[in-house]
């Protein structure tokens, strides 16, 4: 049995709902696929302890509903996964959303014949569209590490990517955590109050900053309801999709003593725009040397063994060019006598035996093994879909020598699919929950206008693909970001892909005056074909 609707859209996390929200609302017959159980998209599976959202809660929420707005107020500053997850089921009962799902649904294949998209699922149900939007989620496809004897492992094996509905009893229990990247950095503090012993495996240090998360007051509650139209016309075309700006100088014309005051600015507000305190800092090796050295005065003054803290301090790439991590506590973990660091560089991983780890230098025993290994980001939930075209392109083979897109929405090849916050946009370097409502925003415009016109196929032009991930690779030379080692804005967490930036990195702003143009110019850069007579 098939089900044929005008769209299909997979995933049901901010953008998803949106997604399916806004199809609805414009007439449009959608159905929306999910493999969860419910909404939630990354929030759903992401449920380890410690989880929350780096971006401010107040911003990383939708801004297309004003009542919506009003009628949800976000407890504290950086939100838990729990909170995240509630505000995406009150946004779903709100707008009556689940109507629209087939949740439990896993797709596992997508092809394009006779002018529609039929979307293939591991129960062997079929749905056929016209259109198909990928809401899969730049950090959705769990990466499973191949290490020699992991699956004689006796003790209990979690992943932070697809932790369990209820959390583990790791009292007394001797874990180790493999991978030190922002889920492993959050969730090890909580580990350490539990375990007997921990063990953390780093193969890559990350610089982390402390978080200064707090609850929300009441007074602030309500300033910011009065400030959010302020806020969000700030937010609008902004360089990341919040309000938050730069130092109003470069790093290499002030002076050191304005340099520490604006850093320790930054560092008591906590998160993320640390990696952003001045406009020159991911751009100029000066002006990173300058972050870099604050940041790790700040990790020898926390971690008491200075071995172990020039074990934390990473070696492979400038400050801010991996996704800086945000913190409760993590550094302050390392002066516990229960907690052991371990750095794979110097004594790396020979296997897992079935009650612990062997490294080249010692035997460590483990009740619990814990992979915080993170996701083949930004392509991964599409090319283990890898939709094929009507001349039998697939996806994979498009993407072989990396990501093809035009605006990081369509793919040459592939008429009639749209991605969204995927490789060739600002993506996971920008607001996700703005940068999903503009770029549904566009796709849903451009579906409108082609069903109007009687347009059956769009597609971008290869020349126009190509130029935009031109852009895209340009964008990316001008700044520090490819010099990180190992950063899976690169690909390069992942064996056997393809080493690219994939992140637009050009600002949010400039990008959506980029869509904003093509969409203006009639779309210039794609093919539309009509549909002839008779069909």
């Amino acid at each position: 049995m098939t089900e044929v609707s005008d769209v299909i859209v997979i995933g049901a996390g901010f953008a998803g709902l949106y997604a399916v929200h806004r199809l609805a609302t414009s007439g449009l017959s959608v159905i929306g696929v999910e493999a969860a159980p419910d909404v939630g998209g990354t929030w759903y599976w992401n449920r380890y302890p410690g989880a929350r959202c780096d971006v401010e809660s107040v911003d990383y929420s939708y801004s297309f509903d004003d009542d919506l707005q009003r009628s949800w107020q976000w407890s504290e500053r950086f939100a838990a996964q729990p909170e995240i997850l509630a505000y995406l089921r009150h946004v779903a009962d709100r707008f009556e959303l689940r109507r629209h799902y087939r949740f439990g649904v896993d797709v596992v294949g997508a092809a394009f014949d006779r002018d529609r998209w039929h979307v293939q699922t591991a129960t062997g149900h079929t749905y056929a569209a016209q259109f198909l939007l990928c809401a899969t989620g730049c950090l959705s496809a769990v990466n499973r590490p191949n290490i020699a004897g992991v699956d004689d492992f006796s003790g209990e094996v979690y992943f932070t990517a697809a932790w369990p509905r209820e959390d583990p009893d790791l009292r007394d229990k001797r874990v180790g955590l493999i991978g030190t990247g922002s889920s492993g950095i959050q969730v090890a503090p909580i580990i350490a109050d539990q375990a007997r012993h921990l063990v953390v495996f780093q193969r890559s240090a990350n610089y982390t900053i402390p978080m200064s998360n707090r609850p929300w007051s009441i007074e602030e509650q309500r300033e910011i309801q009065e400030q959010y139209p302020e806020r969000r016309r700030a937010s609008a075309y902004a360089s990341a999709g919040t309000p938050h700006g730069t130092y109003p100088k470069n790093a290499v014309d002030t002076e050191p003593g304005e340099q520490a005051e604006a850093l320790w600015k930054r560092w008591r507000e906590g998160g993320v725009l640390f990696a952003k305190t001045f406009p020159d800092q991911t751009s100029d090796p000066a002006a990173n040397d300058v972050a870099r050295r604050f940041a790790e005065e700040r990790i020898r003054d926390i971690v008491t063994d200075p071995v172990v803290a020039t074990d934390l301090i990473p070696l492979d790439h400038p400050i801010g060019t991996k996704r800086i991590c945000t913190d409760s506590g993590y550094y302050a973990i390392f002066n516990r006598d229960n907690v052991q660091l371990v750095n794979l560089r110097r004594e790396p991983i020979r296997e897992i035996t079935p009650h612990g780890a062997r490294t080249s230098a010692a035997i460590y025993p483990l009740d619990v093994l814990i992979f915080a290994t993170g996701f083949d980001a930004m392509t991964g939930a599409l090319t283990r879909i890898n939709p094929s075209g009507p001349g039998g392109e697939r996806l994979r083979d498009i993407w072989h020598d990396g990501p093809l897109t035009f605006l990081g929405l369509m793919v040459p090849g592939l008429p009639n699919l749209f991605t969204i916050s995927g490789p060739g946009s600002p993506s996971v370097l920008a607001n996700m929950v703005l940068h999903a409502e503009v770029q549904v925003d566009w796709v849903i415009d451009l579906i409108r206008a082609a069903r109007q016109q009687g347009v059956s196929e769009i597609e971008p032009r290869l020349d126009a693909a190509r130029a935009w991930t031109d852009q895209v690779a340009e964008a990316a030379e001008r700044t520090l970001f490819p010099k990180a080692a190992s950063s899976w804005y690169l690909g390069s967490n992942i064996e056997g892909k393809k080493r690219t930036f994939m992140p637009y990195i050009g600002g949010f702003g400039t990008y959506r005056r980029h869509c904003d143009d093509v969409a203006q110019h009639n779309y210039a850069g794609l093919v539309l074909t009509t549909r002839s007579k008779g069909k």
